[in-house]
């Protein structure tokens, strides 16, 4: 479920929101681009251990990489529409980070990750997360995959407009050109069905 907020927070600014979310700091908030709050509930256990086995993943090959940073769904980024989105995976190419400043990496850092991975919990409606992958996409993110653990299946949004649907976790996905090299099969890390 989520909560949207509107009224007199439509008019925080950027420095007051992120003390708004640090007081918060037990929810996991957004921020539209016409500064609409959305407060979301906490994700289930099992989707929480689904979510946290991708981003060791994505995480373990970047380490090895060195070829950019991974994060995990407690990290804010503001989009260039001046939305504040929180991916439950973000990766950004390292030159790109250490282009920012130090003060810029600890807020919500003014940047698009390069590649980013929602997953769908129980609670979230389809439409609402597809139109954020593709807002996503609007806002610079080159690579994006939606995951439904519900249906295994996974969306891949790329930067040239294309959206594929993948029906199965037994298909191999690939970074392709944004996380070169990088492989996930999803059977291997969903245990969804076990009793």
């Amino acid at each position: 479920m989520i909560v949207p907020i509107k009224s007199k927070y439509l008019q925080m600014s950027e420095e007051e929101f992120y003390l708004f979310c640090q007081d918060m700091d037990h929810f996991q908030i957004e921020r539209e681009a016409d500064g609409t709050i959305l407060i979301m509930e906490l994700t289930n256990s099992e989707t929480g251990s689904f979510n946290a086995n991708v981003t060791t993943k994505v995480n373990s090959w970047a380490l090895a990489e060195k070829t950019g940073k991974t994060f995990d769904s407690s990290s804010g980024f503001t989009l260039p529409n001046d939305a504040v989105k929180s991916p439950d995976t973000a990766w950004i190419a390292i030159e790109r980070w250490k282009a920012l400043s130090k003060e810029e990496r600890k807020r919500f850092a003014h940047i698009s990750p390069d590649f980013v991975i929602e997953i769908r919990s129980k609670t979230d409606r389809l439409k609402r997360l597809q139109d954020k992958m593709i807002e996503y996409r609007d806002n610079g993110v080159r690579l994006g995959w939606l995951i439904d653990p519900e249906t295994e299946t996974v969306w891949i949004y790329r930067a040239d407009g294309s959206i594929e649907k993948v029906p199965s976790f037994d298909q191999m996905l690939s970074g392709e050109d944004v996380l070169k090299g990088f492989e996930l099969r999803l059977t291997d890390i969903w245990n969804g069905d076990e009793e």
